[in-house]
């Protein structure tokens, strides 16, 4: 399981001319399932997403998390993350999940974000999507579990 969080001032997400997802102040983040990858992943992938300490205090260090602050989530699936770079000229995605895994888990992980009390705005899973955000900081982190090492 792979993410890249960015901390947005806005952020917003469109199929055509249609408004998946539209947050103003949060988090956007591109999520990834890979082969090896499950469910039962899932709470401690996220939660530390929620737990990250990124926005500042009084003293201008970061000591609140997303939590801690109410701020929402834009939430998109993106296998592309899986990709290999490695060998030629063309991404290889072999070690991305298949589609009906990824799917499942992105909407059991948008799930278990929205029982936390997060506000989530949607990307819509295999679709051509445009995404706009406005980057704050910048603020842009990669977080990544493998499933084979998972405990």
């Amino acid at each position: 399981m792979k993410a890249v969080i960015q901390a947005v001032k806005d952020a917003k997400c469109t199929v055509g001319d249609r408004i998946t997802g539209e947050i103003d102040e949060g988090l956007l983040i591109y999520f990834c399932v890979e082969k090896g990858d499950s469910e039962k992943m899932l709470p401690q992938f996220l939660d530390k997403i929620l737990k990250l300490r990124l926005y500042r205090d009084e003293n201008e260090r970061a000591n609140f998390s997303i939590m801690d602050m109410s701020k929402k989530i834009l939430f998109i699936s993106q296998f592309t993350l899986a990709a290999s770079l490695r060998k030629g000229n063309r991404p290889s995605f072999d070690n991305a999940a298949p589609p009906d895994l990824a799917k499942d888990l992105y909407i059991k992980a948008m799930e278990y974000l929205r029982s936390k009390g997060v506000e989530v705005g949607e990307g819509e899973f295999g679709a051509h999507m445009a995404v706009s955000y406005t980057n704050c900081g910048p603020q842009t982190f990669i977080w990544e579990m493998e499933g084979d090492n998972f405990q």
